[in-house]
């Protein structure tokens, strides 16, 4: 085979074809690594609002903690067993006393705050949490020495949430018609403990008396509170209820325990959740890390929670785009070998070359534009410049306007069908499966009484030089 006929050989053809597919996969690569970048500079913008305004928020209590005195003696004997005298020890520490029912009713409202251009949720909650305490009897305290006696102190009710940034206003607490007082710190907890950097409320006048008297105390706490993305609440009450509404119309439930009942509506959603004590380890979890005096994770604590999640999130989008990059390229520089093929038409590397990078600045755009706009608009756009420069480009490569409306037109549904992978995640992989299978079943059917061998030779004399009666003609 000689140098010419080997150069329209369509195999040599499509083998350069194949291998300047593979040489797109550079800008697509970068494009890839692009797209990381910004979604990593979008976390950290999330991350220096959370140091520099508030983070997401995780609430533990309300809870009544008792501080007592322990004292017992101690006797002192000689090497022969005979005592010698007694001596008073004592020590001090504290009770928790969880609540035997609390409930969560609140409002979640989404807000916003950029960081440049990007954009991060929060949320402000306005909720009330009530509940009530069992009668207290000292009996229920337990001893750690034999024979020892226990002394109560004054009793507070602690309460803690992750970032008291986002405390707006002092919580409104109520026990028993009375109305108690915050301050910084649980006194006599460690402060890197589970409930370090709380605040609590010591019992006065008639809720210390209703205590005293080791009748039941109910309680009512009003809260408003600021955080980034994400509520959580652990479930420490006998019965735990919450019950949440939002405008909010994409949230993202998770946590230990998920949502009893839901609904989900383009105007928001409604939430309640039902925790008994006697399928959480939440409380046994909070004493250890209490009892441990040492710095434990909160998050290591069982909750439930809700997020204010974005609908579309832009950087995860044109990540889920652009690994199909490399099908779209290859189905468009296919189409355009096609209509060389079939048409009796030239078309050099260089062209083809060109036609590719078209495809992957697709990509390209699509994450420019989808910065500033939303993202179904943002793809319309990029997509839409794309096949207007594809189609203006055939129509002078193709020799006719008839085909340059077809190739675009087939251009236009590859997009079509890429949004509509993208649209539909949970079914992305059997879609995307169907319409490859679905184009290799067109192209086959088409070409299943081709004479590949003839159009070979065909291409190769057409390449040929001229004879001269054909000038003639």
């Amino acid at each position: 085979m000689n140098f010419q006929a080997l150069r329209n050989s369509i195999l040599v053809k499509l083998a350069g074809l194949l291998l300047l597919t593979l040489l797109l996969c550079i800008p697509l690569a970068q494009i890839d690594a692009l797209n990381h970048e910004r979604g990593q500079s979008q976390r950290e913008a999330a991350q220096e609002l959370a140091r520099t305004y508030t983070d997401s928020q995780q609430l533990i209590g309300p809870l009544l903690v008792v501080p007592y005195v322990e004292r017992w003696m101690e006797v002192q004997r000689s090497a022969e067993g005979n005592v010698l005298r007694n001596l008073q020890r004592s020590k001090e520490a504290v009770h928790i006393v969880f609540p035997e029912r609390q409930h969560l009713e609140g409002s979640l409202l989404p807000q916003e705050r950029y960081r440049g251009i990007f954009k991060v949720p929060f949320y402000s909650l306005k909720a009330t949490l009530d509940g009530g305490f069992a009668g207290f009897d000292v009996a229920s305290v337990p001893h750690s020495e034999t024979d020892s006696q226990i002394e109560t102190r004054t009793p507070y009710i602690a309460f803690k949430v992750s970032d008291l940034r986002g405390l707006d206003g002092s919580p409104a607490l109520g026990v028993q018609g009375e109305s108690l007082h915050f301050a910084q710190r649980v006194p006599g907890l460690a402060d890197d403990g589970l409930l370090g950097g709380g605040i609590h409320a010591p019992l006065s006048g008639e809720a210390l008396a209703t205590w005293k008297a080791g009748k039941p105390l109910p309680f009512e706490l009003k809260l408003a509170l600021v955080g980034q993305e994400t509520l959580s609440m652990v479930p420490l009450g006998g019965e735990t209820t919450a019950h949440l509404v939002s405008p909010w119309a994409h949230p993202s439930f998770g946590g230990r325990f998920l949502a009893s009942e839901r609904s989900i509506t383009a105007q928001g959603f409604e939430a309640r959740w039902r925790v008994s004590s006697l399928v959480t380890t939440a409380r046994e979890q909070l004493l250890s890390g209490v009892v441990a005096r040492k710095g434990k994770d909160p998050a290591l604590l069982q909750s439930f929670d809700v997020s204010l999640a974005q609908p579309v999130n832009v950087y995860s989008m044109s990540t889920r785009a652009g690994k199909y990059g490399v099908l779209f390229i290859g189905l468009v520089i296919m189409a355009a070998f096609m209509f060389e093929l079939f048409r009796k038409l030239r078309m050099h590397p260089v062209q083809y070359g060109l036609v590719g990078l078209s495809i992957a600045l697709f990509f390209l755009m699509l994450l420019a534009l989808s910065e500033k706009l939303a993202f179904g608009m943002a793809y319309a756009g990029a997509a839409s410049a794309s096949v207007l420069l594809l189609a203006a480009y055939f129509s002078a490569v193709l020799g006719g306007w008839r085909r340059d409306m077809s190739f675009g037109a087939y251009v236009a549904v590859l997009y079509g069908a890429l949004y509509g992978l993208l649209a539909s995640e949970s079914n992305a992989l059997l879609l995307g499966a169907l319409l490859v299978f679905g184009l290799l079943a067109v192209l086959m059917l088409a070409t299943r009484k081709v004479d590949w061998y003839a159009l070979s030779a065909g291409a190769a004399n057409a390449a040929g030089p001229v004879p001269s009666s054909s000038s003639a003609n």
